[in-house]
């Protein structure tokens, strides 16, 4: 069939031009039983690679994800390559961690997929993104707010990770499929808006097509032209680092009078803290801020670093236990950083609220009772509140204690204060003296979302 012989010819030319591996490789295939990781694996069957196949079962989807399993394990004995299944008890590692679903699932498998090229001798991992996975990664950063790296979507080759399917889209795979007979499972939470990815590719994505046809391709030039940018960025930016940034042990100090008067210094210091430490855009926007204003001694949060202003250097060291990660919150502040979750500010009019049961990570608040600036930090021992629906206050850690929240979560647990009240327990529960009330005319909304 033409369009079957034309993916197969396409795929084996994009693996040979960027040289993302050879016949004499072994390829560790990652298949989940979706669409298109099952046309991954047809493909390199047929032109005639070296593969096994690695199956995640997260038991997050109960029957669904067992049935996954059985579909991935029946067709990589029929193609008769090696096939590795492993379970895991993703909801038992995200309340030890305190992680999302995503970081938590994120984290297991490529630490597994790493174990089983080291064991078994695969070169190389080959995962099933395409351009519209890239596409999508594009939005979604640009949404959150992003530098130029953050627009270039999904690279092909990283280390021992390959994308040898960012060549196609979403549609020819599909259609490659159906042509061919692939067996292949529709994973439900696919059509879920819970996640913003589906946000963007159920309800962005088909706007825009709709008025521009030829989005997937123009957009596919825009992300190579901005990655190639990109590259260009990196490379002159590591000559830069070698003049700026002075290391001792786990201490790193940017100097920030040794970049060059003729380049843009904030650029310069954003390009420094998010490549190298993580830190988000509106971070480095405010320490900038910082900088100019001589504010010695503000301090700034990435998940793992913080960035303290220091006579006009910045000085960046490991984020320990001890720290309280604590971080003003003005009231035109858009969002802020605390561990692994990103929370945004919204004000409006209670005209607009509809319900009151958004769920708990969503705080609704009668703004009119804040005092600002607002505080966010780690709770401490002491620490009390006033739980919504009661009238009675109750110990931060009672709290905790009676929901069964785990150690590593305790240890990740942000409150927001007004003054020295706690306003919420983030991401659980409210405090009743801030509740919106018949009285209540303005509100501000905050939503809290994994990173």
């Amino acid at each position: 069939m033409k369009e079957g012989l034309f993916l197969l010819d396409e795929f084996e030319k994009y693996v040979a031009e960027n040289e993302l591996f050879t016949h004499d490789d072994k390829i560790l295939l990652t298949v989940s039983g979706g669409v298109d990781s099952m046309v991954l694996m047809s493909l390199t069957a047929a032109a005639g690679y070296k593969f096994g196949v690695a199956h995640c079962n997260f038991q997050l989807r109960g029957k669904e994800s067992d049935e996954d399993e059985v579909l991935v394990e029946r067709e990589a004995k029929r193609l008769g390559v090696e096939f590795f299944n492993k379970r895991f008890d993703t909801t038992a590692e995200m309340e030890r961690t305190g992680e999302s679903m995503e970081m938590a699932a994120r984290r297991l498998r490529y630490q597994w997929f790493r174990e089983l090229c080291d064991e078994h001798g695969y070169s190389v991992i080959a995962i099933a993104h395409h351009i519209n996975d890239s596409i999508e990664t594009f939005f979604i950063n640009m949404l959150r707010g992003t530098g130029l790296r953050g627009l270039t979507g999904i690279t092909n080759h990283v280390g021992r990770i390959v994308r040898p399917l960012m060549f196609t889209n979403r549609k020819d795979i599909h259609d490659y499929a159906v042509a061919h007979r692939i067996p292949f499972r529709e994973d439900s939470s696919n059509r879920s808006t819970k996640y913003l990815r589906n946000k963007v590719r159920i309800g962005l994505i088909p706007m825009l097509r709709e008025i521009t046809p030829q989005f997937t391709t123009i957009m596919r030039r825009n992300v190579s032209r901005l990655s190639q940018a990109q590259d260009f960025i990196t490379s002159s930016m590591s000559i830069i680092k070698r003049d700026v940034i002075e290391q001792s042990g786990d201490i790193h100090t940017i100097k920030v009078s040794n970049i060059n008067d003729s380049l843009p210094r904030n650029f310069v210091i954003y390009e420094i803290l998010s490549s190298e430490y993580g830190f988000k855009g509106d971070v480095v926007d405010a320490l900038c801020h910082a900088i100019d204003a001589n504010s010695t001694g503000r301090r700034f949060y990435a998940r793992e670093w913080v960035a303290t202003v220091d006579r006009g250097n910045i000085v960046v060291s490991p984020v320990t236990e001890a720290d309280d990660c604590e971080v003003s919150v003005e009231r035109n502040t858009i969002r802020s950083y605390v561990g692994g979750s990103v929370l945004y500010y919204q004000y409006c009019d209670i005209d607009y609220i509809d319900t009151l049961d958004l769920g708990d990570n969503v705080a609704l608040i009668d703004a009119d009772k804040l005092k600002y600036p607002l505080r966010l930090r780690r709770w401490h021992e002491g620490d009390w509140f006033q739980p919504l629906g009661m009238s009675g206050r109750k110990k931060i850690s009672d709290y905790l204690i009676d929901k069964k929240v785990s150690m590593a979560q305790k240890s990740r647990q942000f409150v927001l204060l007004s003054g020295d009240d706690i306003v919420w327990v983030v991401g659980r529960r409210l405090d009743d003296r801030f509740a919106i009330t018949k009285r209540t005319e303005r509100v501000l909304k905050i939503v809290r979302d994994n990173l």
